[in-house]
Order: structure tokens, then sequence, then C-alpha cells
């Protein structure tokens, strides 16, 4: 796959600079996009180009959602988190990279490994955790849990519990994009499990006759649940999978941000040019279970550390951010440090916070 380099900067949140000691726990905003990448300020390596702030942005971005997820799991051995978990420790790159090439207004819709897009999406980190622990300042009032909790302000519409059930509503999305004519492009997320299931081509062929401005993002994880990819599949290059449609796709390496950033521009550029619909695989690896209660006796701990020590996608950055002298070891632990205070925020909030009344059951509710 030939990859052509990032012309776009982080249009959201600014990245945190190197060495800051704010001694608040809050996300950075900026007020205007970073400056582009420009010569002897960016770091290029096989035709992907990030700039100093781009690496910032995505190694800060990154390491949140590791430290939250890691958080989040500690709360759940504390019994403070119900049901089922997905974290999305290893994968951080893929919805990191995407949202740094998507445009404001652009939707986002997911499984229910969610954890990760809610916070690329900018929502609070405080309403998520909350949400986890089931309590009223959540983002669905503590009523959806883990795997549901939307945030229409943020254009995020969902993770979602059943399995491939999220692309049908993503390429409804997308044909509410194309019928209002606002140039709005829908980013819809599923696994390499979800890929096998059947409201998936039927979503690929409406997508694709109808040229509907969806970017199709599947995670290849390797393991779908419990299952290696290669064991489920007859065909394991799930790029392929839009053929018969005639919809394009991409094999992307989901551990280096840039590299998904750069595919996704192209992606999402070609949908919101009014072509249709783009394909773009992820391929990428988790670190945990399926879920908390998956103790993943299906591989191998030198299996899981080989691609922690080899592929890890923010250690990816952090060594270029120090060897191009962008960063110190002692400015990124400043920034761990802070991502760390506002987790930290999060989960006293999340477990000091109220529980949802009992009259809450009520409502909400479609009749």
């Amino acid at each position: 796959m030939a990859a052509t380099a990032a012309k776009k900067e982080p249009s959201k949140r600014a990245a945190k600079t190197a060495g800051s000691k704010s001694a608040q726990p809050q996300r950075a905003r900026q007020a205007s996009s970073p400056k582009k990448a420009s010569d002897g300020d960016a770091a290029t390596s096989g035709g992907l180009t990030f700039s100093k702030e781009q690496e910032l942005h995505a190694h800060r971005e990154m390491l949140l959602i590791r430290r939250f997820e890691e958080k989040a799991g500690q709360l759940y051995g504390m019994g403070l988190i119900g049901g089922f978990c997905h974290l999305y420790i290893g994968q951080e790159a893929v919805v990191i990279g995407m949202q740094m090439a998507v445009e404001p207004g652009d939707q986002i819709i997911t499984g229910y490994r969610d954890h990760g897009h809610m916070l690329a999406c900018e929502m609070d980190p405080k309403g998520v955790m909350a949400e986890l622990t089931g309590r009223r300042g959540g983002y669905s009032k503590g009523k959806g849990g883990s795997m549901h909790m939307f945030s229409v302000e943020k254009q995020f519409y969902g993770g979602h519990g059943i399995v491939g059930a999220q692309v049908s509503l993503g390429t409804g999305l997308g044909f509410a994009n194309k019928y209002k004519k606002n140039g709005k492009v829908a980013l819809v997320y599923f696994g390499d499990g979800a890929s096998n299931q059947g409201q998936v081509y039927e979503s690929f062929n409406m997508a694709k006759l109808w040229k509907l401005p969806v970017v199709y993002v599947i995670e290849n994880n390797k393991y779908g649940m419990g299952t290696s990819v290669e064991r489920a599949s007859s065909t394991t290059n799930l790029s392929h999978r839009g053929a018969s449609f005639d919809i394009p796709g991409e094999q992307v390496d989901g551990m280096d941000v840039r590299a998904v950033h750069a595919a996704g521009e192209r992606a999402i550029a070609y949908a919101r040019r009014g072509e249709g619909p783009y394909i773009l695989e992820m391929v990428t690896y988790r670190y945990r279970g399926h879920s908390m209660s998956d103790p993943a006796k299906y591989r191998s701990k030198d299996e899981v550390q080989k691609m922690r020590d080899t592929h890890d996608p923010i250690e990816q950055v952090r060594k270029r951010l120090i060897e191009n002298k962008w960063a110190s070891e002692d400015d990124l632990k400043a920034v761990d440090k802070d991502v760390r205070e506002l987790v930290s925020a999060a989960a006293d909030f999340a477990t000091n916070d109220e529980e949802p009344d009992p009259s809450e059951l009520w409502t909400d509710i479609l009749r």
C-alpha cells in the first residue's frame, strides 16, 4: 500500500506542550489548528509525515485512552463497574489517527469496545467514567453502561452491544448526510468478528448503490472474541470485503498513528467528494482479553509481549519525539502525570456521584 504524506493537523484538541506543569487535570484545547508540518519541523518515514505538534497531540490523546482504560480495568476489578467491559488498550492509534483526519460535524459510531472512541471525540472523561459506574452524571444517566452511551453534541452515536448492529445504523447516518446535502461523512467502526455478519454486507450494498458518504473502519485486532481471524475467515485481508460491491479498500498498519491518519484522509476525502463508501482495514492488536471476563488463554504471553515491545502505538510516538529532540523524558513524564491526574479526577467523580433515582427507569423509553 502506498502511503502519502499527512496533510492535516489535529483540528480539535491541541497537543499538550511538552513539559507543561498544569496543576489542574483538564483537557487541553485550542482556538485554532496547529501550523502545518514544514521542512525542519517534521518527522518523515516511508512517506508518512507528522509535525512536532501532531506527534505531541497523538501522544497525549493515545496516552489518555491508555490510562483511562487501565483505570477502568481497576474499577471493574473492584466491583464498581457492572456488566461487560471491553478495553481498548493497544488499539489507540486507530481512533486517534482517524479523528485527526475528520472535519467538524462528521459522525462516529462504533461497537462495544467504545471508551477510546468517546474520549477521542472529546467526551468528558468524568461523564464516560460515571456511565461505566452507573451514576447519574454519566452520558446516558447511568442507564447505558459501558456499551451504550451517546453524545449528539460530540457527534458520537454510540457504542452498541449487538455485534455488527452499528454498521447499518452508521450507513443510515451516511444516508441522512446525503439527503441533507450537508457535506458530512460518517465513520463506522467494527471489528474483524463483526465483518462476517450479514447486515454488514447489506449495508455495503446500499451504501455503494446510493453512493453514501461512509467510511467503514474495520478494527482487525486479530481475535474475534477468542477465535483467531485465520480460523474464522476464509479471506483474511478484510479490506477486500467490499470488492463484490465495487467498494475500494486499504489495509493499514493500525499500530502506526501516522499511517492511520494518512489513510483516513484519503478515505474521508473520497467519501466527501460524493464517490461513495470506502473501507479501511486497520490491522491492530488488543493487549487485554476480549472483555474483562476473558482470560485470553487462546494466545501466548510471549505473543502479546512481542507486540508490546515492537509495535506499541504510544511507544512509537514517544521514541520519535525523543529522537527528534521535540521532547525529553522529563517532558513526557510531565504529560503522563497530567493525564493520570485527569483520569484520577474522573474516577473520583465516578465513584462519588449519586446513582440514578429509581424513577429514571421510566424515562427515555420509546413506547
